[in-house]
């Protein structure tokens, strides 16, 4: 059996810590869908891969999603290891394990796997769209803000939106703060997306990536990922309007903490700032006791971990 908690940790930081607090069966959904997504975004940031090479492979995928065939995954994972598409130890072990993850989507109830499956095919025909469009020399390209956007709905802002239809279908009382939700969704996870741009720019750069457009200044990104983090506390405090379960409002206030606090050390330090142990576990310290007491979550000041 394939071991998803494992996975979580080799292929993931942040999430790896905001996943296992959900309660079930989100947990469970999350954790099926955060690796799927995360199977899309290895084979499109595929360094030893050709530009063709990326684009078969993520059709490939698209068309085993459409068809569920645990036989068929197992072919596809042999395969893309045959000539692996990077280095990363932790995302050849999930190509490796794509048959037993595939097998846990089967395994999930209609809704979710509904749910799950036609979001995640919406991002892998961005992700195709994005790859055609590069250029023979170059990984990724982005070449204006509007360019750069769309590519953050696509990896980003629909994992928002799927995860804002999981917790529709599986917590009731969410139906009266769905509007609210559904309209905070993409920038919840546009914000996330951002702020991982600013933070890992100049790695980027070096592995030929790049995200960020030659006419957007640094001010203007952070003023947007600012503007979408605020969103993201609206998209909160409607969680806890509509009583989701405690678990889910850890689960989304812990990632949004802890952008916000990258977000002030890049802006301090620029590209590559990272949050110590130390800083990840006193946010995830105030996280779970903000929501135990029912205190607002945002008396934590961004940048003062």
């Amino acid at each position: 059996m394939t071991d998803l908690s494992l996975l979580l940790d080799q292929t993931s930081r942040t999430f790896a810590l905001a996943i296992p607090l959900l309660p079930e069966p989100l947990r469970q959904q999350v954790t099926v869908a955060y690796l799927l997504f995360r199977t899309a975004d290895t084979l499109e940031d595929a360094t030893l891969w050709s530009k063709d090479a990326r684009v078969q492979a993520l059709r490939s995928l698209e068309q085993v999603l459409r068809g569920p065939d645990v036989s068929h995954a197992t072919s596809l994972a042999r395969e893309w290891l045959e000539h692996p598409p990077l280095e990363h130890a932790g995302y050849l072990s999930l190509l490796q394990e794509f048959p037993g993850l595939l097998r846990a989507n089967n395994e999930l109830t209609e809704g979710a796997r509904e749910t799950i499956n036609s979001h995640t095919l919406r991002t892998v025909a961005g992700m195709i769209e994005f790859a055609r469009q590069n250029d023979r020399s170059d990984r990724l390209r982005l070449n204006t803000l509007s360019e750069l956007r769309d590519y953050c709905y696509a990896v980003a802002g629909i994992v928002g939106e799927m995860i804002t239809e999981l917790f529709l279908l599986e917590c009731p009382t969410l139906a009266g703060v769905a509007d609210e939700l559904r309209g905070r969704a993409v920038r919840f996870g546009e914000g996330l997306q951002l702020v991982n741009i600013l933070k890992d720019a100049k790695a980027d750069v070096h592995e030929r990536r790049f995200l960020i457009p030659p006419d957007v200044t640094l001010q203007d990104l952070l003023a947007i990922a600012r503007e979408d983090l605020l969103s993201s506390q609206e998209y909160i405090d409607a969680l806890r309007v509509g009583s989701a379960p405690d678990g889910v409002i850890r689960f989304t206030a812990l990632p949004v903490l802890l952008a916000g606090a990258t977000l002030a050390g890049v802006e301090v330090r620029g590209s590559g700032a990272k949050l110590s142990r130390a800083e990840v576990a006193r946010i995830g310290r105030h996280v779970h006791e903000a929501v135990a007491s029912g205190e607002s979550i945002w008396s934590f000041a961004w940048g003062t971990p």
